[in-house]
C-alpha cells in the first residue's frame, strides 16, 4: 500500500499491485500482468530477475536500479544495472554504472547526452559516406564522355582533407529537440538508402557544372579539374547545414558557432577574440553569424569592402551555395565583378534614383550605367 501510494503521489499511471506469489501463479502469462501492474512487492531476487526478462521480452529497454545482495541477479539481468557507491560489493560489481551522488538526474543526463553524441555520429556517418557516394558517381559519370581525368588525383585527396577538416566541428553542433526526445538505433538500411538517394542527387549538381565548364567556358583540362574541384568543395561544405538536421527547411535548426564557422572557412580561429581578427577574417565571422540565425532573407551591405581577390573570389562562391541552399540573398555591393558573376537580378541606384534594372548581362550593356560606373 505504501509503494502504491509513493506512485500516484509521483503522478506514475495507476495499476495493479502484484506480489510474488501473483509472479508464481503467472508463469508464462507474466507478460500479461507486467502490461496491468504499477507495483510489485514482497518478491524474491529470483522474481525481480523474472520480471526484467519478461519485460525484456517485449523488445523494451530495461534499467534496474538496486543496491543489496538480493537485486544482483537482476541488476545482471537487465540491460543497464545501475547501483550506487554505498552498495554492497556484489550489487555494484553486478551493476553497469555506478552513481556517485544520490541523483537520477545524471542518469537522465547522461542518457540524453549519449543521444546527442550519436545523432552527431550518424551526421558525420551520412555526410561521408553520400559524399564520397557522389563524388565517385559524378567522376565515373565524367569519365564516359571526357577524353581526360575530370578531377587529379592530388585534387580529389586535398577536397577530402578539406571537407573532413569542416567535419572536425560537428560534435560540437547542437542536435535538435525532437532527435534527442526518443531513442535511435545505428539503422545501417537507413544510411545505405540515403547514401544511394543524396549521392547521385548531389551528383546533379556537379553535372550541370560539367556542362557550363564544357559547353560555356569550353574548358580544357586544368580549368575543367579546377572548376570542379571548386564546385565540389563549395556544395560539399555548405551542404553540411542540410545534411545535419532533419528540420523542413533546414534553416529552422540552429548550427553551433563551431560549425558555422567551419562553413565559411574560419574554424581555426573558434577560440580568437573578435577584435584580434583581420578585416577579410571578421567580414566571413559575420556571415557565420548571421548563418546562425537560420535566415531566410539575408542582407550583406558591401561584404567584399576590403577584401583581396581571393577574398573576394571565395566571398562570391559562398554566397552562390547559400543562396543555392534555399535562402534569399540581398547584396548591396560596389565590386561590380562581383555582382555580375553572381547575381540573377541587378538594380543600379544613383543619387539615390533607379538607373537600370535587369540581368547581369543586360546591365554590361546598358549605356548610362556603361557611362556613369563602368568607365565606357
Amino acid at each position: 500500500m505504501v509503494a502504491a501510494k509513493v506512485c500516484a503521489d509521483l503522478g506514475l499511471p495507476a495499476g495493479q499491485v502484484a506480489t510474488g506469489a501473483d509472479i508464481d501463479k503467472a508463469g508464462d502469462q507474466l507478460g500479461d500482468l507486467l502490461a496491468r501492474t504499477t507495483v510489485f512487492a514482497r518478491v524474491s531476487p529470483e522474481h525481480k530477475a523474472q520480471i526484467v526478462r519478461a519485460q525484456r521480452a517485449t523488445g523494451a529497454d530495461v534499467a534496474f536500479l538496486g543496491d543489496g545482495v538480493n537485486d544482483a541477479v537482476a541488476l545482471h539481468t537487465a540491460d543497464v544495472g545501475v547501483s550506487v557507491d554505498s552498495a554492497t560489493d556484489v550489487a555494484k560489481d553486478a551493476a553497469d554504472v555506478l552513481l556517485l551522488e544520490k541523483d537520477l538526474n545524471v542518469l537522465a543526463d547522461g542518457v540524453v547526452g549519449g543521444r546527442r553524441i550519436f545523432a552527431n555520429t550518424m551526421k558525420y556517418v551520412l555526410m561521408g559516406t553520400s559524399s564520397n557516394f557522389g563524388n565517385m558517381f559524378s567522376a565515373a559519370g565524367a569519365s564516359i564522355f571526357l577524353k581526360f581525368l575530370p578531377m587529379l588525383p592530388s585534387q580529389i585527396l586535398l577536397n577530402n582533407l578539406l571537407y573532413d577538416s569542416s567535419q572536425l566541428a560537428i560534435p560540437t553542433d547542437n542536435v535538435d529537440e525532437e532527435q534527442v526526445a526518443q531513442p535511435t538505433r545505428w539503422d545501417i538500411g537507413f544510411i545505405r538508402k540515403f547514401m544511394l538517394f543524396f549521392g547521385p542527387l548531389s551528383s546533379l549538381f556537379d553535372f550541370a557544372t560539367f556542362g557550363i565548364m564544357l559547353w560555356v567556358f569550353h574548358a580544357g583540362p586544368a580549368l575543367f579539374q579546377t572548376g570542379w574541384f571548386v564546385e565540389s568543395l563549395a556544395t560539399q561544405t555548405l551542404v553540411i547545414f542540410v545534411i545535419r538536421t532533419r528540420r523542413v527547411p533546414f534553416f529552422r535548426s540552429v548550427a553551433s558557432a563551431p560549425l558555422a564557422l567551419a562553413a565559411v572557412g574560419l574554424q581555426r580561429l573558434a577560440g580568437v577574440r573578435a577584435d584580434r581578427l583581420q578585416h577579410s577574417e571578421l567580414r566571413f565571422m559575420e556571415i557565420a553569424r548571421a548563418l546562425m540565425l537560420r535566415p531566410a532573407f539575408l542582407l550583406l551591405d558591401e561584404p567584399a569592402a576590403g577584401l583581396s581577390v581571393d577574398e573576394i573570389r571565395r566571398l562570391g562562391e559562398l554566397i552562390a551555395e547559400i543562396s543555392r541552399c534555399g535562402a534569399g540573398v540581398l547584396l548591396v555591393e560596389h565590386h561590380a565583378d562581383l555582382i555580375f558573376d553572381i547575381c540573377d537580378h541587378v538594380t543600379v541606384l544613383n543619387l539615390g534614383k533607379q538607373l537600370a534594372a535587369g540581368t547581369p548581362a543586360e546591365i554590361r550593356a546598358h549605356k548610362e550605367v556603361v557611362s556613369a560606373y563602368l568607365g565606357g
